[in-house]
């Protein structure tokens, strides 16, 4: 088994891809699911460019990645309490669709006003967001319609080649190698499961 990579190597390596995102580009990195194409959350022209990437303009497709709730809430203003409790109760990587997204690229919020949520349970990920302060997308790191690629050899050679920063895969950890469940939220605490 390949030994962890160390806290000092983590840092560094979140700097160089928080440096990335800082600059508008897009990152091909790991999550506690998938391997993911991510970027500023609040860089509609970073956000344009992941779409342009995977010829899609599916913003359902996208989420971010909040390091926190306190994160969550300064870009989601209308979301249930119930939604936070689930959030903390998950075991496994879970992503909320949830109400009143503001504040991030408007590119990146379906008209409904909703936005995919997670708090990843990964080193990198958690590195990253701290090291980034702000939201970052993620949506899967392949082109729309295609497979989504669980490893790092699995992503097409346009994908890595049309990314700025390949985070080492040695920072990978344990994913699940599978899309986290979903569930939606209405402002009411209405619930709609929608990926199991």
């Amino acid at each position: 088994m390949a030994k962890k990579p160390s806290d000092e190597a983590l840092r560094h390596e979140a700097a160089l891809a928080a440096e990335t995102l800082r600059a508008g580009g897009i990152l091909l990195y790991p999550t506690d699911t998938v391997w993911g194409l991510g970027c500023d959350a609040t860089n509609a022209e970073a956000v344009a460019k992941i779409y342009a990437l995977k010829r899609s303009e599916n913003k359902r497709s996208m989420l971010v990645l909040c390091a926190s709730a306190d994160m969550v809430v300064r870009y989601i203003d209308r979301a249930p309490g119930i939604a936070f409790e689930v959030m903390e109760m998950a075991t496994s990587p879970l992503t909320l669709i949830l109400p009143g997204a503001r504040g991030l690229a408007p590119n990146l919020i379906p008209d409904e006003g909703t936005l995919g949520v997670r708090i990843p349970d990964h080193d990198f990920c958690r590195q990253l967001l701290r090291t980034f302060g702000r939201p970052i997308v993620s949506t899967s790191a392949n082109l729309s319609g295609e497979a989504t690629p669980v490893a790092l050899q699995d992503v097409a050679r346009e994908i890595v080649d049309g990314t700025d920063f390949v985070v080492d895969p040695r920072f990978e950890g344990r994913p699940t190698r599978k899309a986290s469940s979903i569930i939606a939220f209405g402002e009411g605490g209405e619930v709609n499961i929608i990926r199991e």
